[in-house]
Protein backbone atom coordinates (compact mmCIF):
# COMPACT_ATOMS: atom_id res chain seq x y z
CA UNK A 1 0.00 0.00 0.00
CA UNK A 2 2.05 2.91 -1.28
CA UNK A 3 -0.33 5.78 -0.40
CA UNK A 4 -2.02 5.24 2.94
CA UNK A 5 -3.51 8.75 2.76
CA UNK A 6 -5.96 7.44 0.16
CA UNK A 7 -7.68 5.25 2.74
CA UNK A 8 -7.65 7.60 5.75
CA UNK A 9 -10.77 8.84 7.52
CA UNK A 10 -11.42 10.82 10.70
CA UNK A 11 -14.19 10.21 13.22
CA UNK A 12 -16.07 13.12 11.62
CA UNK A 13 -16.03 11.54 8.16
CA UNK A 14 -19.41 10.49 6.82
CA UNK A 15 -20.56 7.01 5.90
CA UNK A 16 -20.73 8.23 2.30
CA UNK A 17 -17.04 9.21 2.40
CA UNK A 18 -16.18 5.81 3.87
CA UNK A 19 -18.10 4.05 1.13
CA UNK A 20 -16.32 6.05 -1.56
CA UNK A 21 -12.92 4.98 -0.19
CA UNK A 22 -13.93 1.35 0.24
CA UNK A 23 -15.57 1.06 -3.20
CA UNK A 24 -12.71 2.87 -4.91
CA UNK A 25 -9.87 0.89 -3.39
CA UNK A 26 -8.78 -2.67 -3.89
CA UNK A 27 -8.43 -3.55 -0.22
CA UNK A 28 -12.05 -2.87 0.74
CA UNK A 29 -11.50 -1.08 4.04
CA UNK A 30 -10.44 2.29 5.45
CA UNK A 31 -8.46 3.37 8.49
CA UNK A 32 -9.62 5.96 11.02
CA UNK A 33 -6.97 8.29 12.42
CA UNK A 34 -6.82 11.23 14.84
CA UNK A 35 -5.30 14.67 14.23
CA UNK A 36 -1.80 13.24 14.84
CA UNK A 37 -2.38 10.46 12.29
CA UNK A 38 -2.50 7.84 15.04
CA UNK A 39 -4.70 4.83 14.37
CA UNK A 40 -8.11 4.85 16.05
CA UNK A 41 -9.73 2.00 14.17
CA UNK A 42 -10.92 0.62 10.84
CA UNK A 43 -14.09 0.65 8.75
CA UNK A 44 -15.14 -2.20 6.49
CA UNK A 45 -18.00 -2.77 4.10
CA UNK A 46 -19.54 -5.02 6.74
CA UNK A 47 -19.47 -2.21 9.34
CA UNK A 48 -21.33 0.06 6.95
CA UNK A 49 -23.93 -2.57 6.04
CA UNK A 50 -24.67 -3.20 9.73
CA UNK A 51 -25.00 0.56 10.29
CA UNK A 52 -27.50 0.83 7.43
CA UNK A 53 -29.57 -1.97 8.95
CA UNK A 54 -29.60 0.01 12.20
CA UNK A 55 -31.06 3.02 10.40
CA UNK A 56 -27.91 5.08 9.74
CA UNK A 57 -27.84 7.25 6.61
CA UNK A 58 -25.06 8.26 4.24
CA UNK A 59 -24.69 11.66 5.90
CA UNK A 60 -24.18 10.21 9.37
CA UNK A 61 -20.61 10.17 10.70
CA UNK A 62 -18.67 6.97 11.16
CA UNK A 63 -17.95 7.80 14.81
CA UNK A 64 -20.22 5.11 16.20
CA UNK A 65 -19.76 2.43 13.55
CA UNK A 66 -16.04 1.92 13.07
CA UNK A 67 -14.13 -0.86 14.84
CA UNK A 68 -12.20 0.69 17.73
CA UNK A 69 -10.19 -2.45 18.50
CA UNK A 70 -8.77 -3.51 15.13
CA UNK A 71 -6.23 -6.27 14.81
CA UNK A 72 -2.84 -4.79 13.93
CA UNK A 73 0.75 -5.93 13.68
CA UNK A 74 3.92 -4.06 14.60
CA UNK A 75 6.68 -3.08 12.19
CA UNK A 76 8.85 -5.70 13.89
CA UNK A 77 6.41 -8.55 13.19
CA UNK A 78 7.85 -11.16 10.86
CA UNK A 79 6.16 -12.20 7.63
CA UNK A 80 5.34 -15.59 9.17
CA UNK A 81 3.72 -13.94 12.22
CA UNK A 82 1.59 -11.67 10.03
CA UNK A 83 0.40 -14.57 7.88
CA UNK A 84 -0.46 -16.60 10.98
CA UNK A 85 -2.52 -13.75 12.48
CA UNK A 86 -4.37 -13.12 9.21
CA UNK A 87 -5.22 -16.77 8.64
CA UNK A 88 -6.18 -17.40 12.28
CA UNK A 89 -8.49 -14.37 12.42
CA UNK A 90 -9.65 -14.73 8.81
CA UNK A 91 -8.39 -11.27 7.84
CA UNK A 92 -7.76 -10.22 4.25
CA UNK A 93 -5.83 -7.10 5.24
CA UNK A 94 -4.09 -5.85 8.37
CA UNK A 95 -2.53 -2.48 9.33
CA UNK A 96 1.14 -2.33 10.26
CA UNK A 97 1.87 0.25 12.98
CA UNK A 98 5.04 1.81 14.39
CA UNK A 99 5.91 2.62 18.01
CA UNK A 100 3.74 5.77 17.85
CA UNK A 101 0.66 3.82 16.70
CA UNK A 102 0.85 5.36 13.23
CA UNK A 103 0.07 3.16 10.24
CA UNK A 104 3.20 2.48 8.19
CA UNK A 105 1.60 0.16 5.65
CA UNK A 106 -1.24 -2.26 5.00
CA UNK A 107 -0.39 -5.92 4.45
CA UNK A 108 -2.66 -8.01 2.24
CA UNK A 109 -2.86 -11.73 2.88
CA UNK A 110 -2.86 -12.78 -0.76
CA UNK A 111 0.26 -10.72 -1.43
CA UNK A 112 1.97 -12.20 1.62
CA UNK A 113 1.22 -15.72 0.40
CA UNK A 114 2.52 -15.21 -3.11
CA UNK A 115 6.16 -14.38 -3.75
CA UNK A 116 6.88 -10.74 -4.55
CA UNK A 117 10.17 -9.67 -6.07
CA UNK A 118 11.54 -6.22 -5.21
CA UNK A 119 13.91 -4.12 -7.30
CA UNK A 120 15.71 -2.94 -4.16
CA UNK A 121 19.24 -4.31 -3.91
CA UNK A 122 21.00 -5.75 -0.89
CA UNK A 123 24.69 -5.07 -0.23
CA UNK A 124 26.29 -7.45 2.26
CA UNK A 125 29.59 -6.50 3.90
CA UNK A 126 31.45 -9.80 4.19
CA UNK A 127 35.11 -8.86 3.81
CA UNK A 128 36.19 -8.67 7.48
CA UNK A 129 39.05 -10.64 9.01
CA UNK A 130 37.10 -11.95 12.02
CA UNK A 131 40.14 -11.65 14.28
CA UNK A 132 38.10 -11.91 17.51
CA UNK A 133 36.86 -15.34 16.41
CA UNK A 134 40.27 -16.91 15.88
CA UNK A 135 41.20 -19.72 15.63
CA UNK A 136 37.81 -20.43 13.96
CA UNK A 137 38.51 -17.85 11.25
CA UNK A 138 42.08 -18.83 10.43
CA UNK A 139 40.90 -20.84 7.43
CA UNK A 140 37.30 -19.67 7.09
CA UNK A 141 35.88 -16.16 6.64
CA UNK A 142 33.61 -15.24 9.54
CA UNK A 143 30.34 -15.11 7.50
CA UNK A 144 30.97 -18.71 6.43
CA UNK A 145 31.18 -20.10 9.96
CA UNK A 146 28.39 -22.62 10.49
CA UNK A 147 25.51 -21.76 12.78
CA UNK A 148 22.51 -24.09 12.80
CA UNK A 149 24.24 -26.41 10.33
CA UNK A 150 24.80 -23.78 7.61
CA UNK A 151 26.96 -20.69 7.04
CA UNK A 152 25.80 -17.49 8.76
CA UNK A 153 25.80 -15.82 5.35
CA UNK A 154 23.46 -18.46 3.90
CA UNK A 155 20.85 -17.68 6.57
CA UNK A 156 21.14 -13.96 5.75
CA UNK A 157 20.70 -14.59 2.02
CA UNK A 158 17.74 -16.90 2.60
CA UNK A 159 16.06 -14.34 4.86
CA UNK A 160 16.31 -11.58 2.25
CA UNK A 161 15.09 -13.90 -0.50
CA UNK A 162 12.09 -14.93 1.62
CA UNK A 163 10.99 -11.28 1.63
CA UNK A 164 11.52 -10.89 -2.12
CA UNK A 165 14.89 -9.12 -2.08
CA UNK A 166 16.88 -11.26 -4.48
CA UNK A 167 19.44 -8.89 -6.05
CA UNK A 168 22.42 -9.23 -3.74
CA UNK A 169 25.92 -7.80 -3.92
CA UNK A 170 28.60 -9.18 -1.62
CA UNK A 171 31.58 -6.98 -0.79
CA UNK A 172 34.24 -9.61 -0.22
CA UNK A 173 37.85 -9.49 0.95
CA UNK A 174 39.40 -12.00 3.33
CA UNK A 175 39.34 -15.51 1.79
CA UNK A 176 36.81 -14.30 -0.76
CA UNK A 177 37.22 -17.43 -2.89
CA UNK A 178 35.46 -19.53 -0.21
CA UNK A 179 32.41 -17.27 -0.32
CA UNK A 180 32.32 -17.05 -4.12
CA UNK A 181 32.77 -20.78 -4.64
CA UNK A 182 29.92 -21.54 -2.22
CA UNK A 183 27.33 -19.03 -3.48
CA UNK A 184 28.43 -18.74 -7.14
CA UNK A 185 25.74 -16.69 -8.96
CA UNK A 186 23.20 -17.31 -6.18
CA UNK A 187 20.72 -19.19 -8.38
CA UNK A 188 20.49 -22.23 -6.11
CA UNK A 189 19.40 -19.90 -3.29
CA UNK A 190 16.83 -18.09 -5.44
CA UNK A 191 19.03 -15.00 -5.66
CA UNK A 192 21.13 -13.08 -8.18
CA UNK A 193 24.51 -12.60 -6.51
CA UNK A 194 27.35 -10.40 -7.70
CA UNK A 195 30.65 -9.63 -6.01
CA UNK A 196 32.83 -6.62 -5.30
CA UNK A 197 36.40 -7.32 -4.23
CA UNK A 198 38.04 -5.08 -1.62
CA UNK A 199 41.79 -5.22 -2.12
CA UNK A 200 42.18 -3.13 1.04
CA UNK A 201 39.91 -2.41 4.00
CA UNK A 202 37.28 0.11 2.92
CA UNK A 203 34.84 0.12 5.84
CA UNK A 204 31.09 -0.55 5.82
CA UNK A 205 30.37 2.59 3.77
CA UNK A 206 33.60 2.98 1.79
CA UNK A 207 33.07 -0.34 0.01
CA UNK A 208 29.94 1.13 -1.63
CA UNK A 209 32.15 3.33 -3.83
CA UNK A 210 33.51 0.15 -5.46
CA UNK A 211 30.14 -0.66 -7.06
CA UNK A 212 30.32 -0.36 -10.83
CA UNK A 213 27.72 1.52 -12.88
CA UNK A 214 25.66 -1.62 -13.42
CA UNK A 215 25.71 -2.54 -9.74
CA UNK A 216 24.83 0.92 -8.39
CA UNK A 217 21.26 0.87 -7.05
CA UNK A 218 18.57 3.07 -8.54
CA UNK A 219 16.18 2.40 -5.63
CA UNK A 220 16.72 2.59 -1.86
CA UNK A 221 18.96 -0.33 -0.96
CA UNK A 222 19.91 -2.40 2.09
CA UNK A 223 23.38 -2.56 3.58
CA UNK A 224 24.01 -5.24 6.19
CA UNK A 225 27.00 -6.68 8.00
CA UNK A 226 27.60 -10.31 7.14
CA UNK A 227 28.04 -11.55 10.72
CA UNK A 228 24.50 -10.94 11.99
CA UNK A 229 21.63 -13.27 12.69
CA UNK A 230 18.27 -11.54 12.89
CA UNK A 231 14.56 -11.94 12.28
CA UNK A 232 14.05 -8.33 11.14
CA UNK A 233 11.13 -7.93 8.75
CA UNK A 234 12.99 -6.35 5.81
CA UNK A 235 9.76 -5.59 3.96
CA UNK A 236 8.39 -3.57 6.88
CA UNK A 237 11.73 -1.80 7.25
CA UNK A 238 11.55 -0.66 3.63
CA UNK A 239 7.94 0.51 4.12
CA UNK A 240 9.12 2.50 7.16
CA UNK A 241 11.99 4.10 5.21
CA UNK A 242 9.64 5.20 2.43
CA UNK A 243 6.83 6.40 4.73
CA UNK A 244 9.17 8.71 6.64
CA UNK A 245 10.81 9.96 3.44
CA UNK A 246 14.22 9.05 4.84
CA UNK A 247 17.50 9.49 3.06
CA UNK A 248 19.01 6.87 5.34
CA UNK A 249 17.54 4.48 7.89
CA UNK A 250 19.54 2.75 10.61
CA UNK A 251 18.35 -0.27 12.58
CA UNK A 252 18.95 0.36 16.25
CA UNK A 253 18.93 -1.98 19.22
CA UNK A 254 18.56 -1.17 22.92
CA UNK A 255 21.68 -2.14 24.86
CA UNK A 256 21.80 -2.39 28.65
CA UNK A 257 24.99 -1.98 30.64
CA UNK A 258 25.09 -2.56 34.38
CA UNK A 259 27.85 -0.86 36.35
CA UNK A 260 29.26 -3.58 38.64
CA UNK A 261 29.82 -1.14 41.53
CA UNK A 262 27.90 1.38 43.59
CA UNK A 263 28.07 4.71 41.74
CA UNK A 264 28.71 7.71 43.97
CA UNK A 265 27.31 11.04 42.77
CA UNK A 266 29.26 13.99 44.16
CA UNK A 267 29.28 17.78 43.91
CA UNK A 268 32.35 19.71 45.09
CA UNK A 269 33.38 16.70 47.17
CA UNK A 270 30.00 16.31 48.87
CA UNK A 271 28.27 12.96 48.35
CA UNK A 272 24.80 13.57 46.96
CA UNK A 273 23.65 10.00 46.47
CA UNK A 274 24.78 6.43 45.91
CA UNK A 275 23.29 4.24 43.18
CA UNK A 276 23.94 0.55 43.69
CA UNK A 277 24.97 -1.12 40.41
CA UNK A 278 22.83 1.12 38.16
CA UNK A 279 21.75 -0.01 34.72
CA UNK A 280 22.37 2.37 31.84
CA UNK A 281 20.41 1.98 28.61
CA UNK A 282 21.68 3.00 25.17
CA UNK A 283 20.59 2.61 21.60
CA UNK A 284 23.29 1.08 19.40
CA UNK A 285 23.56 0.52 15.69
CA UNK A 286 22.42 -2.97 14.69
CA UNK A 287 24.51 -3.06 11.50
CA UNK A 288 21.51 -2.98 9.11
CA UNK A 289 20.72 0.07 7.01
CA UNK A 290 18.65 1.34 4.10
CA UNK A 291 20.21 4.11 2.01
CA UNK A 292 18.95 6.15 -0.91
CA UNK A 293 21.28 5.86 -3.87
CA UNK A 294 22.32 9.53 -3.48
CA UNK A 295 24.10 8.57 -0.24
CA UNK A 296 26.88 6.96 -2.26
CA UNK A 297 27.84 10.38 -3.66
CA UNK A 298 28.70 11.56 -0.13
CA UNK A 299 31.28 8.81 0.45
CA UNK A 300 34.90 9.67 -0.45
CA UNK A 301 36.46 7.26 -2.93
CA UNK A 302 39.39 4.96 -2.34
CA UNK A 303 39.58 5.37 1.43
CA UNK A 304 38.31 3.73 4.60
CA UNK A 305 34.89 5.11 5.55
CA UNK A 306 32.51 3.58 8.06
CA UNK A 307 28.73 3.80 8.20
CA UNK A 308 28.62 5.88 11.43
CA UNK A 309 30.82 8.49 9.71
CA UNK A 310 28.41 8.58 6.77
CA UNK A 311 25.46 9.15 9.11
CA UNK A 312 27.36 11.87 10.97
CA UNK A 313 27.98 13.65 7.68
CA UNK A 314 24.32 13.41 6.70
CA UNK A 315 23.21 14.66 10.13
CA UNK A 316 25.57 17.61 9.69
CA UNK A 317 23.91 18.31 6.32
CA UNK A 318 20.42 18.13 7.91
CA UNK A 319 19.53 15.13 5.75
CA UNK A 320 16.58 13.06 6.97
CA UNK A 321 18.17 10.14 8.83
CA UNK A 322 15.78 7.96 10.83
CA UNK A 323 16.06 5.04 13.23
CA UNK A 324 14.22 1.74 12.94
CA UNK A 325 14.09 0.09 16.39
CA UNK A 326 14.23 -3.70 16.34
CA UNK A 327 13.02 -5.93 19.15
CA UNK A 328 13.00 -9.26 17.39
CA UNK A 329 15.91 -11.65 17.50
CA UNK A 330 19.28 -10.06 16.71
CA UNK A 331 22.78 -11.28 17.44
CA UNK A 332 26.13 -9.89 16.34
CA UNK A 333 28.50 -12.85 16.14
CA UNK A 334 31.80 -11.18 16.90
CA UNK A 335 33.21 -13.30 19.73
CA UNK A 336 33.46 -16.99 20.57
CA UNK A 337 30.78 -16.79 23.28
CA UNK A 338 28.36 -15.15 20.81
CA UNK A 339 29.11 -17.84 18.24
CA UNK A 340 28.30 -20.53 20.81
CA UNK A 341 25.13 -18.66 21.83
CA UNK A 342 24.01 -18.46 18.19
CA UNK A 343 24.35 -22.21 17.74
CA UNK A 344 22.32 -22.88 20.89
CA UNK A 345 19.50 -20.53 19.90
CA UNK A 346 19.33 -21.06 16.14
CA UNK A 347 16.82 -23.91 16.13
CA UNK A 348 14.42 -21.98 18.37
CA UNK A 349 14.50 -18.83 16.23
CA UNK A 350 14.88 -19.78 12.57
CA UNK A 351 12.61 -22.06 10.61
CA UNK A 352 14.25 -21.72 7.18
Amino acid sequence: MKNINQIKLTINSTIKEALQIIDKGAIKFAIVVDSDNKLLGTVTDGDIRRAMLDGKTLIDSIENIYSKTPTVVHINSTKEEIINICTTKKLYQIPVIDDDNRVVSIKLLDQLLKPKIYKNKVVLMVGGLGTRLRPLTENTPKPMLHVGGKPILQTIVEKFVSYGFVDIIMCVGYKSNIIQEFFEDGSRFGANIEYVLEDKRMGTAGALTLLNDKQKPSEPFFVMNGDLLTNVNFENMLDFHIKYNAKATMCIREYDFQVPYGVVNINNGKILSIEEKPIHKFFVSAGIYILNNSCIDIIPKNQFYDMPTLFEEMIKNNDNTVSFPIREYWLDIGRIDEYEKANKEYGEVFTI
